[in-house]
């Protein structure tokens, strides 16, 4: 079987879990999130485009419901042994399917946790599965049940995540010779890729991101290509992923000499990463390290140029998105523990000069100091 843990720490999650789930008085948990399937029992696909859901009752039980494209993908990479099949067919309601699982595993008037906020959910299929469950049982949305439950990370786990900040480094690395005046952003978004590739790491959870001159102020991938100035911009936010665990960096690299304003925008962004990495502890929260970010490039005159987060919790995560729900924005009241990967990212914008600039790598938390994973440093990129 294709499982990059031990058995022994899938049955220390599934513990955690039902733990929880009694606490919160759920009989059961309807899991939509591909991460979620992934992290209790190794189950790896990308079958969730269409509808699945893992079936957790507080006694442990679990029943994977999939289409049979996935059937051998469950018992080849996870823990599951029940998988039930249901049928592709002519105005197909696996839902209703659900329901009589639900039924046959004796949940009928039980209170039943959701999986809402996941793309593993379509609005299509939450509208059947209300109409199907409404009168079944006493339905609640647990959305981020699992999800707060992966944010500190195992042993095990956090080796993942140095693995796939060596990769992100890596990548890098295979970047720096091509970014010059002429240089093709299609050979150095191969370059990136296949480093990682080569490095026996997998697909990222979403594109990188590659953008010079004007698209360098971009925040997201977009398809074309062109070739870099002789004096230019380049932003990249890639992620090293290993076993789907991400470590995400982010640069705008300078080709020729860069402008007055450039140099006054890396500065910012330093020193505010600088003064984050001093909240990045136990005893501060995600509200905090955000309100750092704000109250340093807002004295600066950035507030227009910069972001509403700065950053995020990461872990293994599937597409369309390497980002965790927990953010760096304002109010989040989510303690910092130890033990969590956390993407701290400076993006200022600056659309009047034209001039873009970004910053920013993974973090392991400890009691005391926050740990960069990069073997990088931050110091502005010049090529």
């Amino acid at each position: 079987m294709a499982l990059h843990f031990e058995r022994s720490e899938y049955a220390d999650r599934l513990a955690r879990l039902t733990e929880k789930m009694r606490a919160e008085k759920l009989d059961a948990l309807l899991l939509f999130a591909q991460e979620s399937m992934y992290w209790l029992t190794g189950y790896d696909t990308f079958g969730y485009c269409f509808f699945q859901t893992l079936v957790v009752k507080a006694d442990g039980t679990m029943t994977l419901l999939t289409r049979s494209a996935d059937l051998r993908q469950a018992r080849q990479t996870s823990i599951i042994e029940n998988v039930i099949v249901w049928v592709d067919r002519v105005n197909a309601d696996p839902t209703l399917d659900l329901k009589n699982l639900l039924s046959d595993m004796d949940l009928l008037g039980a209170k039943i946790g959701v999986e809402y906020d996941t793309h593993g959910m379509t609005g299509r299929v939450a509208r059947l599965l209300d109409n199907q469950l409404s009168t079944f049982g006493q339905i609640s949305d647990a959305s981020y049940l699992v999800s707060a439950l992966r944010l500190v990370k195992s042993p095990a786990e956090v080796a993942y995540a140095r693995r796939a900040a060596e990769l992100a480094d890596d990548a890098l690395d295979a970047a720096l010779p091509l970014i010059r005046a002429g240089g093709d952003e299609a050979e150095i978004l191969a370059a990136m890729q296949g480093a990682i590739f080569l490095g026996g790491g997998d697909y990222p959870a979403n594109e990188f991101i590659i953008g010079s001159g004007a698209d360098a102020l971009l925040c997201r991938y977009k398809a074309g290509r062109r070739k870099l100035d002789a004096t230019d911009q380049l932003t990249l936010e890639w992620a090293g992923t290993a076993a789907h665990y991400h470590a995400a960096m982010m640069r705008t690299i300078m080709v020729g000499e860069p402008s007055f304003r450039h140099r006054e925008l890396y500065k910012a962004c330093l020193e505010t990463i600088q003064a984050i990495e001093g909240v990045l502890r136990p005893g501060h929260t995600f509200g905090d390290v955000f309100d750092t970010h704000a109250r340093i490039l807002d004295e600066r005159g950035l507030s227009r140029h910069r972001l509403n987060a700065c950053g995020y919790s990461l872990g293994a995560r599937f597409s369309p998105s390497w980002m965790e729900h927990q953010m760096f924005h304002v109010g989040n009241p989510q303690e910092i523990l130890p033990d969590m990967t956390l993407f701290v990212h400076m993006i200022i914008m600056d659309s009047d000069s034209g001039a873009a600039m970004t910053l920013g790598h993974t973090y392991l938390t400890t009691g005391a100091d926050p740990q960069p994973l990069s073997r990088h440093g931050l110091d502005l990129i010049l090529r």
